[in-house]
């Protein structure tokens, strides 16, 4: 997987959006794309940018709301096989140690 995205789908709504996140995140399981959710947004990987903007499109219609804020942000290596995961080990490389604060 070479396309990595961060996306963030949020409806422009007063109380929880966790209901619409929820249908965002179901959206990306069908699209069969790996991902990871945070508190922020969702890390997504793909095989290329096509599958990714497929996935980040089905979890914007996914979203049934009056008014859907979507962004996303795409880190495509076309030349070089690297996951998120490979991204935050070299970080971490760096640092000498895990780049978290809780990582007793």
């Amino acid at each position: 997987m070479t396309c990595i995205g961060f996306l963030s789908v949020a409806p422009v709504v007063e109380g929880s959006m966790a209901s619409y996140v929820a249908d965002a995140v179901a959206a990306l399981e069908a699209a069969g794309v790996e991902y990871q959710t945070t508190p922020m947004g969702t890390i997504i990987e793909a095989e290329d940018s096509a599958a990714l903007f497929e996935a980040a499109h089905a979890a914007h219609e996914a979203v049934d709301a009056d008014r859907v804020e979507t962004f996303l942000k795409i880190d495509d290596k076309r030349t070089v096989e690297q996951r998120a995961a490979d991204k935050v080990d070299a970080v971490e490389d760096a640092l000498g140690h895990e780049a978290r604060s809780d990582r007793d």
